[in-house]
């Protein structure tokens, strides 16, 4: 069923279950990855309705200026997705999945607008702007690059966030890009070339997740890739233990995977890891309820190739 979120009317697309509704999932977005048709919540949209459970999924918001979507707009978009939800499939419990910077602006749209569960993958707990010292610095790790360029990318991320800050100016902030430029691991760095005129345009760069994680009551999954190289999955752990202690957490290392749910680093269906289908299938299936619903007596765990397909709402 083809519908639309929010006062912007996002394009949004609904798959629910041919039989009777278990529950309801709203799909959240990584940061380039904002369609609806993207693989892994097309994935969801055929691993989920034959369980009972219907999956919405949307257009995110688009950029402004090159900007990236304020996570409070995001959090306004996925509440006006789960009233649509709610709206198709009544008083089941609905939760929302999140997918990398998706996975902040899921948590923080739960404590706006009360959902039953959570499932988050390739989740952050420390600020985007520590993520990305994090993730660009395991870029050049991993493509062989030593102490002194570490060092180097270490300097210009400071100089170039300390502009965007306010504190340091555009002139000294430029000089520092510019000399970065000219090394070759500059493209890994993830840095524009050119710095905005004005700064304060990543308005979420210091947002710190441990506050909302601390208003968080419902259960949570947490799904990461054993060798995730954008996320500091430990130091991301340590802030969810210590911050979200009303909340039932269950974590999943998806063996064989990086930072998205599949295998070899694939970004197609085919390359899904069967490991993270079992997992957020079991984890679903003990927190809905089966009053109702045949599926959970035919113990159904075949993988999604092989399941019946769903149908659209009508």
């Amino acid at each position: 069923m083809e519908t639309t979120v929010g006062a912007a009317g996002l394009p949004a697309v609904l798959d629910r279950p041919s039989g009777p509704v278990r529950g309801g999932l709203v799909v959240l977005h990584g940061s380039h990855a904002g369609h609806r048709s993207f693989f892994l919540y097309e994935h969801l949209a055929r691993l989920l309705p034959p369980a009972g459970i219907a999956v919405l999924r949307y257009d995110r918001r688009p950029r402004v200026d090159g900007h990236d979507v304020p996570l409070a707009d995001q959090a306004e978009d996925a509440s006006a997705a789960v009233t649509e939800l709610r709206r198709h499939i009544g008083p089941v419990p609905v939760g929302l999945w999140g997918f990398s910077q998706g996975a902040w602006a899921a948590a923080l749209t739960a404590t706006r607008h009360p959902v039953g569960f959570l499932v988050l993958v390739g989740c952050s707990a420390v600020s985007p702007a520590a993520q990305m010292r994090h993730g660009t610095a395991e870029q050049l790790r991993r493509n062989g690059y030593g102490p002194a360029d570490l060092a180097e990318l270490a300097e210009v991320r400071r100089v170039a966030e300390g502009f965007q800050r306010g504190d340091v100016p555009r002139p000294l902030a430029q000089a520092a890009i510019d000399a970065a430029t000219r090394r070759q691991w500059f493209p890994l760095a993830f840095l524009p070339e050119e710095l905005p005129a004005v700064p304060g345009t990543w308005t979420d760069m210091d947002y710190d997740p441990a506050p909302v994680l601390a208003r968080l009551t419902c259960p949570v999954l947490l799904c990461h890739g054993e060798t995730d190289a954008w996320i500091p999955i430990e130091d991301s752990l340590a802030v969810w233990q210590r911050a979200a202690r009303d909340a039932e957490l269950t974590v999943a290392r998806l063996a064989g995977c990086d930072h998205a749910p599949t295998l070899g680093g694939g970004e197609g269906l085919d390359s899904i890891a069967p490991q993270y289908e079992r997992v957020l299938l079991d984890w679903l299936d003990r927190r809905l309820p089966v009053d109702g619903w045949p599926g959970r007596q035919s113990g159904d765990r075949r993988p999604a190739s092989s399941r019946p397909t769903s149908r659209r709402a009508s």
